[in-house]
Order: structure tokens, then C-alpha cells, then sequence
């Protein structure tokens, strides 16, 4: 008995598990990072009231601020990846991206703060808002730092998992 307790137990975690792997959608093998990569960010200074406005003004989309610079080979990776057709696809369908310029962190620093993010070097920084404005992903907005290290799957996974747990 304890021992179909315990299969029974397993069973129902795991299906949780692989029900949530299977809304994902995965990048085919035929998609591959475009060189030269992207060069996403203008110098441009963006004003607190336009990035409020942005977040609040995304209709029926998500709100995604990413904060880097040109230089970042990490950043430019994380623009690639998300320049995939499959990614692009979703990305377009769900959300609305925002891209504002460091330079070499002396732009728009004070934009960082205004999200509650301490403002200290390392780029990309990635905040994703749900329908409301509110930030969901604060805990982890510097985890693509390292987006060299990635693979672009596991870079499309994190933005689809944001999708998923906001409606």
C-alpha cells in the first residue's frame, strides 16, 4: 500500500512537470544565430514618464524592458536569439519589447531604480511586466549576463515561462 502511495505520488509530480514542458515550443534545428548579430540599442535618452508609458500603454501584450548596450556580446546573443523566427513569432504574438541604451553606463542609469533594480554594471537586464504593469521576474532580471553561456532554447524557455504564469 505505501508503496502504490508513493508510485501514485510520483506519477501526479511528474505529470504537472511534463504538462508545463509540453506548452513549450521549441526552436526548430534549422534556426541558427544571424551574423553579424544585432545591434539593438540607439544612444537615445528615455525619460521616466516614457518608460511608465510604456508599460502601462501595451494593450494586450506583455511589457518587456531590456536594458544593455551595443558592446555587450551578451546582449547582442540575447537580440539574436530572440530575432529566431519561432522566437521572433511568439515574442511579436505576446509581447512588446523595449530596448533602452546603457552606453557605456552612463545613459539612462537612473531608469534602473525607477524598476526597483540597483544600479550597478553587468548587461542584458531583462524586466518583464504582466498585463497589469507589475514586474515579474525582478529575482532573476540579470540572469541573461551571461546569455553567451546559453542556449538559445533555454533563453526562448525563460521568456515562454513568463507568458505561461501570467495567465
Amino acid at each position: 500500500m505505501k508503496r502504490l502511495l508513493i508510485f501514485l505520488l510520483l506519477a501526479a509530480m511528474n505529470s504537472g512537470y511534463s504538462d508545463e514542458k509540453s506548452n513549450l515550443i521549441y526552436i526548430s534545428d534549422s534556426e541558427a544565430l544571424k551574423l553579424p548579430l544585432p545591434l539593438p540599442y540607439e544612444r537615445k535618452e528615455v525619460s521616466t514618464e516614457e518608460l511608465k508609458k510604456f508599460i502601462q500603454n501595451t494593450k494586450d501584450k506583455q511589457a518587456v524592458v531590456i536594458f544593455g548596450a551595443n558592446w555587450c556580446p551578451d546582449c547582442r546573443i540575447l537580440a539574436g536569439t530572440l530575432k529566431l523566427p519561432s522566437v521572433d513569432k511568439f515574442i511579436r504574438e505576446n509581447y512588446s519589447i523595449l530596448h533602452v541604451d546603457l552606453g557605456k553606463y552612463d545613459i539612462n542609469m537612473s531608469l534602473l531604480e525607477v524598476l526597483g533594480i540597483p544600479k550597478q554594471e553587468g548587461v542584458p537586464r531583462v524586466v518583464i511586466f504582466d498585463k497589469e504593469g507589475k514586474a515579474l521576474n525582478l529575482d532573476t532580471h540579470d540572469r541573461w549576463r551571461t546569455a553567451r553561456d546559453s542556449k538559445q532554447q533555454e533563453i526562448f524557455n525563460y521568456f515562454q515561462k513568463y507568458v505561461l504564469i501570467s495567465h
